[in-house]
């Protein structure tokens, strides 16, 4: 039991410093720990999600997530799938579907939904890489793929797949390629989020 504990603490902490090095607000862990709404809802997703996976779980799981969902503004269904080092800043209005899975060191901002175009109990919600970044207000519906390293831009509507690399901005959201400066940013002006 001791291992597990360990492993708990060393992803919070993961979760903490990924948190501190993407919110340029934030001045500690201590800070954040404390005043995250984004990062309460995911760790209290990983709980959910934990319940969601045992034998008779899944109607706790999803009172539990409620109460989250209430608690801070964030709604993440206990069956979608978090990667690690995943951040939501600010937090208040996202909405993250049943059958998305996302992948590691993945940033959402304020106002995101990776939601489902199907009322079928099929895979129908977004699967996200690795690296990415949504702005705030972006919609991303569908069992679409959105590949590493990609940037969607605020309010934007994605309904189709985005390659690895590429931004994805406006409604319904083109795919480009823009060029990027010495610092590895993007250069492109529509992807300010």
């Amino acid at each position: 039991m001791a291992a597990a504990a360990r492993l708990v603490r060393d992803r919070a902490v993961e979760d903490l410093d990924a948190a501190l090095a993407r919110d340029p607000a934030a001045t500690s862990r201590l800070e954040i720990l404390l005043t995250s709404p984004g990062l309460h809802a995911i760790w209290a997703h990983r709980a959910t999600h934990a319940l969601w996976s045992r034998p008779g779980g899944r109607l706790p799981a999803r009172v539990l997530a409620q109460g989250v969902r209430f608690a801070t503004g964030v709604e993440i269904h206990p069956g979608a799938t978090l990667g690690r080092r995943f951040f939501i800043d600010h937090g208040m209005g996202v909405v993250i579907g049943e059958t998305a899975e996302v992948g590691d060191d993945v940033m959402l901002y304020h106002g995101v939904t990776l939601g489902g175009r199907s009322l079928h109990p099929v895979k129908r919600h977004p699967t996200v890489g690795n690296r990415v970044t949504i702005g705030a207000g972006a919609r991303v519906l569908g069992p679409l793929d959105i590949g590493d390293d990609v940037q969607i831009g605020a309010n934007s509507v994605v309904v189709k797949d985005v390659p690895s690399g590429a931004v994805a901005t406006g409604i319904p959201a083109t795919v480009r390629f823009p060029k990027r400066d010495a610092t590895n940013q993007w250069v492109d002006p529509a992807i300010f989020i």
